[in-house]
């Protein structure tokens, strides 16, 4: 591949290069008369910033969006005038500020919007989306706080969960929140958390995630196109960001489901505020429901903290952000001869966000990001196991912004990553696969975005190092291309095409169906990185402002796919075989938004396929059609109901063809040993090639807002699978006994914020 592509690359770094050129020369001519504003919008209740917000010129119908850090640049603006920029965002009311622009320029119009009641009648109207015309966006869904509340709950508020409802994601059923994208596996994506990455987001066997909604900010979710900043995963990239904490007042807030209790703490510190969270399971007779009636001795509990400070005397545009997070999982079976399990991520970072005078903002950023694994097997026949990994990445982005609209991004990453992977034979002899590595990964891109109906993000990513391959790294550059064209006012043409590398991975039993212990190895030096080659193409289309379709297809191919070897039988195997897969498909969004009402209908038609040594299979996560739809409805004075129906085709699965007995020699001194150790041995079918009944399920909510003396209360009550559908999970190999997923299952959810 490395000679296949590699004079692609050099033409890439030549655009980029002239196009900057060519800018630079352009500025004088762009900069004659005309300038820039550039301004945070923010929730005026706590100094929150607000993403996604739009914002609007009127006079000129020129706009865009903030983006997660609530910052918004608006270039190229005739100077020496009045304007009128309109700045809303649903649920805020609206404001209409007056500016003049100064050439060559930048005038700050820093905002904070007041939200206005929830009750019918007084939701704030947004009048005109502001749809980015070049916007280089294909695959990227954002997600508010208000998508993952609202989603019926399967015990409470779950934003893996959320992302199961979108075209293009996959689950493999209720008992798990992993996620499957575009036919690649779980371990394939990238989870941030302000950055940092976080290596098993899961609580109680992948049931969970360890993230708190009520902690969240601003999502981006990018399904594949994703740029050049980001690296490290083959398949999608989940970027959240949390709260600042409340600049103006001290406040708390506590809340309990079935499950577990929570509660949040923030406020005001001089110059910059602070929030606290943290979440404890307290009952585990729920998740009987998610695993057959059978007894699930689970405790988890997670713990995040937040402390922002800005202060414009100290350095004039600067914000520094330090930021925790502590999560852990322990499974304690009381019977002596089951195993006991832990998991714990812990996390730590610090970064400082800095806009200067000029069109340039950077990014500067270190962190540390472990994870710790361990199953003591007391005196169960389980194997002893001790994984752990440790995560040191120092990060650093500049962007600069041009008078034309175009950007130039560059930046670099700096990661060292140790892993230790103890296992033990039944031998007791113990291996360790743990290893260590440092990877320097640097990128550059350029968006091309002076044309209203033209936008091009064209970027490279660079490994200037590996982690551990020395059979040399065939993906050490990886060009990333998105194209726009909008070719009427309502209709945009879309199209990607990528390379991505991947050098961890877990060691994952696809034979699962719960999985226990996926425990995080870099891939070992007999095996090559893991890489994928990505295209998309799609068309947005605006009919109005209230009704919109996204259609997307993709196809893409992946290679030196990690693999757990099944037939190893002496100890020179190897653990993990190399495989190849393809996966292609077409998705389609459809959304209604009229206040009160609003729905969604997504539909994904999808194919998936494996390789390994020449055998080619479906993955347990292929599912040939999708559909979810979901309604929503403000009934006012704080009502407010969702429904959500989805429908899944039949997963794979390994068919049995039946039994014999077969002679285990366990003891060659045992009396009669020809005549006593026969035991049933299982004859399977080729893997994967049988197919589950088709899935469905229906799911309502309802929520109630309202004051109680001096607190803001919120009741959740939901019903999952409200007709009762028998949706199979598994038949018991040994047994035949067939397992369902949740059956009809009332929950609810109380919060109360003083």
């Amino acid at each position: 591949m490395q000679v296949s592509y590699k004079n692609f690359i050099a033409f890439l770094f030549k655009i980029i290069i002239v196009l900057t050129i060519i800018q630079f020369d352009l500025i004088p001519a762009y900069a004659q008369g005309v300038g820039t504003i550039r301004g945070i919008v923010t929730d005026s209740t706590n100094g929150e910033p607000l993403a996604f917000c739009n914002v609007l010129i009127n006079k000129l119908n020129l706009g865009a969006s903030t983006d997660m850090h609530g910052l918004f640049t608006i270039s190229s603006i005739p100077a020496n005038k009045h304007y009128t920029v309109t700045i809303s965002y649903v649920g805020y009311k609206s404001q209409l500020i007056p500016f003049v622009v100064n050439r060559n320029k930048i005038s700050e119009i820093n905002v904070a919007l007041s939200p206005v009641s929830l009750k019918l009648g007084t939701v704030e109207t947004v009048g005109k989306k502001i749809i980015e015309k070049n916007a280089t966006d294909i695959g990227l869904q954002r997600i508010s706080l208000k998508d993952i509340e609202m989603t019926p709950k399967g015990v409470e508020s779950d934003i893996f969960r959320s992302l199961q409802s979108l075209p293009g994601v996959q689950s493999t059923g209720d008992v798990s929140a992993r996620y499957y994208v575009r036919g690649s596996s779980s371990n394939e994506n990238l989870v941030l958390l302000n950055g940092i990455t976080i290596y098993n987001p899961f609580h109680a066997f992948g049931m969970f995630s360890v993230i708190d909604p009520d902690m969240i900010n601003s999502v981006e979710f990018y399904k594949g196109g994703y740029g050049a900043e980001f690296g490290g995963r083959l398949s999608s990239i989940l970027d959240i960001i949390t709260k600042d904490g409340n600049k103006n007042d001290y406040s708390a807030s506590a809340s309990s489901s079935f499950l577990t209790a929570k509660t949040l703490f923030e406020g005001p510190i001089p110059h910059g505020s602070f929030i606290f969270t943290g979440r404890q399971s307290y009952s585990t007779e729920i998740l009987k429901k998610f695993l057959n009636n059978q007894s699930a001795p689970i405790s988890f509990y997670d713990l995040s903290f937040k402390l922002n400070y800005s202060n414009p005397d100290f350095i004039k545009g600067s914000k520094f952000i330090v930021t925790s997070f502590i999560s852990g999982d322990n499974l304690n079976n009381n019977n002596p001869f089951l195993e006991n399990m832990n998991w714990s991520n812990k996390l730590l970072g610090f970064d400082w966000f800095q806009l200067t005078d000029s069109p340039l903002y950077f990014d500067l950023g270190v962190s540390w990001s472990g994870f710790s694994g361990n199953v003591d097997p007391k005196l169960s026949s389980a194997k002893p196991k001790n994984n752990q990994l440790d995560d040191i990445t120092l990060k650093m982005n500049f962007n600069y912004v041009y008078e034309s609209k175009d950007e130039l991004s560059i930046g670099a990453e700096i990661k060292n990553i140790s892993t230790l992977l103890i296992l033990q034979n039944s031998f007791g002899v113990e291996t360790n696969l743990g290893s260590s590595g440092t990877n320097i990964n640097v990128y550059a891109k350029y968006k091309f975005m002076r044309y209203d109906n033209f936008g091009a993000d064209v970027g490279v990513r660079l490994a200037a190092t590996s982690l551990a391959s020395t059979n040399g790294n065939p993906y050490y550059a990886q060009p990333r291309v998105n194209l726009t064209y909008r070719i009427f006012p309502a209709v945009a043409l879309k199209a990607s095409w990528g390379i991505y590398e991947q050098e961890l991975t877990t060691l994952s039993d696809e034979n699962e169906v719960i999985s226990l212990f996926e425990p995080w190895i870099i891939i070992p030096n007999y095996l090559k990185p893991a890489g994928s080659i990505q295209y998309s193409a799609g068309m947005t289309t605006d009919f109005t402002n209230k009704i919109s379709l996204d259609i997307e297809g993709y196809y893409k191919t992946m290679q030196n796919i990690p693999t757990l070897n099944d037939n190893k039988v002496s100890p020179n195997d190897p653990d993990l075989l190399e495989a190849t897969g393809e996966s292609y498909g077409w998705e389609f969004l459809f959304r209604y938004n009229n206040d009160p009402l609003s729905f969604t209908a997504s539909y994904t038609l999808s194919w998936a396929y494996k390789n390994l040594n020449g055998w080619l299979y479906y993955p347990r996560f292929d599912s040939r059609n999708s559909i979810d739809l979901t309604l929503e409805y403000n009934f006012g004075n704080g009502w407010f109901g969702s429904a959500n129906w989805v429908y899944n085709s039949g997963l794979p699965f390994t068919q049995s063809l039946g039994f014999y007995n077969k002679l285990y020699f366990q003891d060659l001194y045992e009396n009669n040993p020809v005549f006593e150790n026969y035991l049933p041995f299982q004859i399977l079918s080729d893997k994967d090639l049988g197919r589950l009944p088709d899935y469905h399920r229906l799911d309502l909510s309802l929520t109630k807002s309202f004051n109680l003396f001096f607190m803001k209360c919120q009741i959740d009550a939901s019903i999952i699978n409200v007709y009762n559908r028998a949706n199979i999970f598994y038949f018991k190999r040994d047994t035949g006994e067939r397992v369902n997923m949740l059956p009809f299952l009332p929950t609810a959810t109380l919060k109360v914020q003083i």
